[in-house]
């Protein structure tokens, strides 16, 4: 059996049951017990039909749920009155695709980043509550509760109410950002929906977030050395980068980049297409990053960006161009020390970049990159001690 095609089923099934008047609650569990019924037959009775067996058994286990339920009685009788029928596991079923529609669904403005990505998961990406919670790397129960007050948060929503595109990319973009725990991949699982929102529609901003996640994706493999430790880009090796992903990457942003709709996603794996080119860190073309970070401000005004902006900048035009660039960055950004360490470094200033990197350690969002900031500001330390100047 398919674990794929049978994840990228679930939003097709779950969309059937909310249009035949199942809250979408209750339609979410149906398909998940209807799951659960497949991958204990499917494997030595397949059925002809995936779909139109999903949606059988999860519309019988809906009213059976929705039986067991006096208050509900009434609604239930209406449903029936509806359908003259009930649809056998072998009939055909509407070919209308309610995918889009949970994407935006799970990615309301009602919910939390948290949320939305938990749903987004569950509904769309048809994964179980112990892998998303394995995954999160939080217990099970307490997945299990974000889940139900995202749904709870969402019920009596429409599947026909127009949604945010730039808001399910940015979900998209958290799933894939948090990595991976446990037996599950985030960031391969984000990979996925993305490709399955991109086959949804042709905007080209899906288009610019699948190009930027598969050449960062490209690149994973040397992003860690031996036990768990962060290494930066300069240091990374790139015989390791996957380069058929970095091809296909860059293959869909030229193809996002023609229709000259330029979103931030675009002008995101530009840059990250730019790393990808270069043979090694020394003949990256900053120039040319830099112009994209300006493209990038343009689009929005972001002080993360104007981080960025400044370490291309650095390299670019120098480390007291990159230094003045860094002024318009506000201290409270987070990593904005590690940046000055880095551009104080460039110029010479040792004895204030070990300092800056040490303070940087201290506020570091993870452990490797707390440990990797702590080795920069000793080996700058060292440095000196060994002879290095400072200004």
């Amino acid at each position: 059996m398919d674990d794929s095609r049978l994840r990228t089923l679930v939003p097709e099934v779950i969309g059937v049951l909310v249009r035949r008047g199942a809250d979408f609650a209750s339609a979410e569990d149906a398909v998940s017990e209807a799951l659960i019924k497949a991958l204990q037959t499917w494997p030595d009775d397949p059925p002809r039909d995936e779909k139109a067996w999903l949606v059988a058994v999860a519309w019988h286990r809906f009213l059976d749920s929705a039986r067991a339920a006096s208050s509900r009685r009434e609604r239930e009788i209406a449903m029936e009155a509806a359908e003259p029928r009930e649809r056998g596991p072998r009939d055909p079923v509407p070919s209308t695709d309610d995918t889009l529609a949970l994407f935006f669904l799970c990615a309301h403005p009602r919910l939390s980043s948290n949320a939305a990505v938990a749903l987004t998961l569950r509904a769309v990406g048809g994964l179980t509550t112990r892998q998303i919670a394995e995954a999160h790397l939080v217990p099970e129960a307490t997945m299990a509760q974000r889940i139900s007050r995202a749904k709870r948060t969402i019920a009596g929503t429409p599947l026909d109410r127009p949604g945010d595109l730039t808001t399910v990319l940015r979900v998209l973009y958290l799933i894939f950002n948090e990595g991976y725990g446990g037996d599950l991949d985030l960031a391969a699982e984000a990979i996925r929906l993305t490709r399955q929102l991109a086959s949804l529609t042709d905007e080209p901003e899906v288009a610019g977030l699948l190009a930027l996640m598969l050449i960062h994706h490209a690149r994973r493999p040397s992003r860690t050395g031996p036990g768990g430790r962060l290494v930066p880009l300069a240091a990374q090796d790139r015989t390791r980068w996957d380069t058929a992903l970095i091809a296909e990457g860059v293959d869909i942003l030229q193809d996002a980049l023609g229709r000259d709709r330029l979103g931030e996603f675009q002008a995101q794996a530009a840059i990250a297409a730019l790393h990808a080119d270069a043979a090694s860190f020394d003949e990256t073309d900053w120039l040319q990053i830099v112009e994209w970070y300006d493209e990038l401000l343009r689009l929005t005004d972001s002080p993360v960006v104007r981080l960025n902006r400044a370490v291309a900048v650095g390299h670019a035009d120098g480390p007291a161009a990159g230094l003045a660039a860094l002024a318009a960055v506000p201290d409270a950004i987070p990593r904005r020390d590690a940046v000055s360490a880095h551009l104080h470094e460039r110029a010479g200033d040792l004895a204030l970049a070990a300092d800056l990197y040490a303070q940087a350690s201290h506020a570091a969002a993870s452990i490797a990159e707390r440990e990797h900031l702590a080795r920069e500001a000793a080996r700058v330390r060292q440095g000196i001690s060994c002879g290095g100047m400072s200004s």
